[in-house]
């Protein structure tokens, strides 16, 4: 491909919005056109980011309209109920959109309203909407004009339990997902709860019923295992690091599920899967591995003793569980090579 795709990032400020500067400025066949920050706007992007000094790119308003004409592509890295208001008038220009946000990955807009508290802005949208997780939905995504890019504990919840589930080798009853999260995962904010010494040598768990990102596990495992819904059990957990995810998963196994069955089904499923690494037996994910990569580390034991499966997965929460995963998703929809910008 000679002509690059133009990208403009919106909301670019955040810690996502840092991550896919650093993802697009090494890709071969991307050029970012426009960075939006309503706070930063008219200064250079090393005010925020001081690694970019020298670089001749500034922070310009999120006008949609002005930046729909020089852009094929928009990520946009913004807060739940913001996106939205942008990505009407930029599809309308005809710009391919890669929401980074929640706005559009719920089919329903009752589930969005329950967990979001408010009527959905653009509830056309939301079946319009492709879900941004390529292992899953690759082929859908080769012609979306909206990509609703997946949630990071989603990611690392859905890779390793969907096989297991559309195999029908684990329960689709019972299920239980602990997850830590670094400190990154709530964003670039001063709020007392994430600074140092309120993190440090700590580890707690939060929303450990009702998270926002429960609906979004909840109704990719529910299409995976085939049954109209599924209720599970996520306990979302921070962890003093920056950056990465690290989830355990416990899944009833069904009648006749043997670990030689399990081995197959990440085979068949993701074999081919050159960001999903699946462990040999008696290897559980580290986070360390996936560290400011695009990958999805999955790990897997059974326990005879309780009839369970146990799953480890690992990913970085700003590259797979934000800004790579958009890439990722970019890459696709414009006949990119999927790994390009992305190793």
């Amino acid at each position: 491909m000679n002509k690059k795709v133009r990208v403009a990032v919106f909301g670019a400020s955040g810690y996502a919005g840092e991550e896919l500067l650093r993802i697009l400025l090494r890709h071969p066949d991307c050029e970012i056109v426009a960075i939006t920050s309503r706070k930063n706007a008219g200064q250079p992007v090393s005010t925020v980011f001081p690694r970019y000094t020298g670089l001749n790119l500034h922070f310009c308003e999120p006008d949609a309209a002005a930046i729909a004409g020089k852009c094929d592509a928009a990520i946009l890295a913004l807060p739940h109920g913001t996106a939205t208001e942008f990505a009407i008038p930029l599809l309308r220009s005809g710009i391919k959109v890669f929401d980074i946000s929640a706005d559009f990955r719920l089919k329903s807009p009752a589930k969005y309203k329950e967990y979001y508290k408010a009527d959905h802005p653009a509830p056309e949208l939301l079946k319009q909407a492709v879900y941004g997780l390529p292992e899953r939905y690759r082929e859908q995504l080769r012609t979306a004009d909206l990509v609703a890019c997946a949630g990071c504990y989603p990611t690392s919840s859905i890779l390793p339990t969907a096989p297991l589930l559309a195999a029908k080798l684990a329960s689709p009853e019972g299920v239980v997902v602990s997850s830590c999260s670094g400190v990154t995962g709530a964003g670039r904010k001063v709020d007392l709860a994430y600074i140092f010494p309120e993190c440090n040598e700590s580890v707690r768990p939060y929303s450990p019923a009702g998270h926002r990102h429960l609906p979004e596990i909840e109704q990719e495992m529910a299409f995976a295992a085939g049954v109209p819904e599924m209720a599970i059990n996520f306990i979302p957990h921070l962890v003093p690091m920056n950056r990465g995810i690290h989830s355990t998963i416990l899944l009833h196994a069904q009648p006749g599920c043997t670990l030689e069955k399990i081995a197959a089904a990440y085979e068949a499923a993701y074999g081919n899967e050159q960001f999903v690494r699946v462990l040999p037996q008696g290897r559980l994910a580290d986070t360390k591995y996936v560290f400011m990569t695009n990958c999805c580390e999955i790990g897997y034991v059974m326990d005879p003793h309780t009839g369970r499966i146990i799953l480890s997965s690992a990913i970085d929460n700003l590259t797979k569980g934000a800004a790579g995963q958009a890439v990722q998703c970019l890459n696709i929809r414009f006949g990119l090579p999927e790994a390009a910008g992305l190793i």
